[in-house]
């Protein structure tokens, strides 16, 4: 028998540069079930906001700004209420109701349609205006 003869001189199977995509193709679909199975167990993200207790004592003198919906501020003294103000003269006006007592506290009531940018503004005139306790009010947990 005559010997066959290779260019090699070697009887070496030849290699193939290629990926065999099969296997990769097996495991992405197996992923995907998966994923689609366990997509719909996944309950949504819900965002708890905190709420406020009880105050534990409420001061006797306190200066609250309204804002209302149609975005107008009155001024509300130990609970009786003022006549609506200009923004522009709200700081001075809670100045002068403070009697020169820095600690009294200025709160701003907004009602929850208000333009957050207005509630923002407000606080920013009153701190440069040089009232030092500005604080928001909230919804109690009881109410």
């Amino acid at each position: 028998m005559p010997a066959v003869s290779h260019r090699g001189g070697s009887a070496r199977r030849r290699t193939i540069n290629e990926i065999n995509m099969v296997p990769f193709i097996d495991v992405m679909l197996v992923l995907l079930i998966i994923f689609m199975v366990t997509a719909p167990l996944i309950t949504t993200g819900m965002v708890d906001l905190p709420t406020v207790g009880k105050g534990k004592q409420r001061p006797e003198h306190v200066v609250e700004l309204v804002v209302a919906t149609d975005e107008t501020v009155r001024l509300r003294i130990d609970g009786k209420d003022g006549a609506a103000l200009p923004l522009k003269s709200v700081a001075a006006r809670a100045l002068q109701v403070q009697d020169g007592n820095p600690q009294t506290p200025v709160v701003i009531s907004a009602d929850k349609g208000v333009r957050y940018d207005l509630v923002v503004q407000l606080m920013s005139r009153l701190q440069q205006a040089g009232v030092q306790r500005v604080g928001l009010s909230v919804k109690t947990s009881g109410s």
